[in-house]
């Protein structure tokens, strides 16, 4: 059954329109709308009604433009035989919504699986009229797979209305199915910012500015952007001096000044460890397997150490870094599975004998690869290593589609029964580079389609990527940390430790651009 709207209705509904001020920014809904509302979603999956349907049972649809025929239901749901759609030849504004009443005050949270072509002007779920602030989570890009995506809110006065929104150009699409409406919230514990790159751009002379052009400290104006985390990694005896116990005690005192916490991120290599590098430090060169344990824990126990003697102790501790492959090659390789436990049990145990409330997080990249991460701690958990957190790197242009990404996450914090988060993503706001250097992502083909090199990519992509973070069932998404936000391109602070001349491949993907100014993806930080 079609809920057509009344003319009353309609001029009701356009009157409290122009009062909001925007067309989709509806005032509370008539009370006999009101009084027709249930206190359990209705139709949430879209299968009362037949392909071409306007206004699905149990929905409403407003446009102030009449444009009522740009939302409609078709066959192609996530389950079942049918979905919600958004779509016009031409330009439009559309909502499709459904008034809830008789609820018990308190928490809830609505879930939606969604897809979406992008290029809206705004594409998104609320929930408004619910007696507190309205809360809104935008549609991700991806037109391959659905994304399950999550906005919480807190009801007072017993009410509240479920919402589906489109501001689109010609041509635009949106799919919505299988909507729930739960007691319960959601949000993201981390909101992170390796800076780990920092001392050393600002010892060269780099500097950092507010989006207003304003000069101030980098770490500060990344907490008041919204990061509560910072992450630095430890590399045993670097040939510049930087990354090493020395600067990340200093780089710590400065996060923890600002009152965010910490993840210290051991590497184990006087250089980069990531899946394709996991070389030994000069100093441990040559040792035994048995001798590397006792390295392991000697140098995990030293900087964790004194990290806490200073006032600065680590709230969470990554025992390696991308550790597909395992670390300290040869000896701790996966070809080795109870080696290299012996090597994380011997960094994690020094770490719970600095701080037991240390959170301890593994790190593996390839975020979307979910046969690696199975088989990766099927041999963890055999081989009986204990931690907290399970960390993913997750770059869009080399690891896979976000959809990937939300069902490696779901997967793996269920089979595991761990909380899960993204330790390292990033995206560019633009493709040329400030310096010589060419930069790693500089061609359009190596974007994620539906995320443009601009401003606006950058944010779409870290909100989408905090977005399906924070969508991982039973409160196990911890949160994500956006990868080197500082490595802007200043002259010496480049990719080798060894070779003060190289380059900066990063600054197309850092926070600050060009101009040293905070660009707006980093107000995502602060999202719930």
């Amino acid at each position: 059954m079609h809920l057509t709207p009344t003319r009353s209705r309609i001029r009701l509904r356009a009157a409290a329109v122009a009062a909001a001020l925007g067309a989709l920014l509806l005032a509370p809904l008539p009370a006999t709308q009101q009084a027709e509302a249930a206190a359990t979603l209705t139709n949430a999956g879209f299968e009362s009604d037949a392909t071409g349907t306007a206004t699905p049972a149990g929905w409403s649809t407003y446009s102030a433009a009449g444009q009522n025929a740009a939302s409609f239901t078709e066959a192609g749901g996530r389950s079942g035989g049918y979905r919600l759609s958004h779509w016009s030849a031409a330009a439009y504004k559309v909502e499709t919504y459904q008034y809830l009443s008789g609820l018990a005050d308190g928490t809830y949270t609505l879930s939606a699986w969604v897809r979406s072509g992008g290029g809206q002007n705004a594409a998104y779920l609320a929930l408004r009229n619910c007696g507190s602030a309205e809360q809104r989570t935008d549609l991700p890009v991806t037109s391959s797979g659905w994304i399950r995506i999550v906005t919480p809110v807190t009801v007072t006065g017993g009410a509240c209305t479920i919402s589906i929104n489109s501001d689109a150009k010609a041509g635009n699409w949106l799919n919505v199915d299988d909507l729930t409406f739960t007691a319960g919230s959601t949000g993201l514990a981390v909101k992170g910012v390796d800076v780990s790159s920092l001392k050393k751009s600002e010892d060269l002379g780099g500097t950092y500015r507010t989006s207003a052009g304003t000069t101030g400290d980098p770490v500060a104006i990344l907490k008041n952007a919204g990061a509560n985390y910072g992450r630095l990694k430890v590399w045993v005896n670097p040939a510049d001096g930087y990354n090493n116990k020395a600067r990340v005690l200093a780089t710590a005192q400065r996060i923890k000044a600002q009152g965010m916490k910490l993840l210290v991120d051991f590497h184990y290599s006087d250089i980069w460890a990531d899946p394709g590098a996991q070389s030994k430090p000069a100093a441990w060169q040559g040792h035994s397997y048995t001798q590397l344990k006792t390295d392991v824990h000697n140098h995990t126990y030293d900087v964790l150490n004194a990290l806490k003697a200073q006032g600065t102790t680590a709230d969470m501790v990554q025992i390696g870094n991308e550790i597909n492959t395992g670390m300290l090659w040869p000896e701790g390789s996966t070809s080795n599975w109870s080696q290299l436990a012996g090597l994380l049990n011997s960094g994690i145990s020094a770490a719970k004998a600095v701080s037991s409330n240390t959170q301890i997080a593994l790190h593996l990249a390839n975020g979307g690869d979910n046969a690696l991460y199975r088989t990766w701690f099927d041999n963890a958990t055999a081989q009986g290593v204990s931690y907290d957190v399970i960390a993913f790197s997750f770059y869009g242009y080399w690891h896979g589609a976000l959809s990937s990404l939300q069902a490696n996450l779901d997967d793996i914090s269920a089979r595991y029964g761990k909380k899960v988060m993204v330790a390292e993503t990033a995206y560019p706001f633009r493709l040329d580079s400030e310096d010589s250097h060419e930069n790693i992502i500089d061609l359009s083909s190596e974007l994620v389609p539906g995320y443009p090199a601009s401003a606006a990519g950058q944010s779409a992509w870290l909100r989408d990527v905090m977005n399906v973070v924070e969508a991982v069932p039973n409160g196990r998404g911890l949160g994500v940390f956006y990868w080197e936000p500082t490595w802007t391109a200043v002259t010496g602070n480049g990719w080798d430790p060894t070779d003060s001349s190289s380059g900066n491949g990063w600054e197309n993907q850092a926070l600050f651009d060009y101009d040293s100014k905070l660009l707006p993806a980093a107000n995502w930080l602060a999202h719930r």
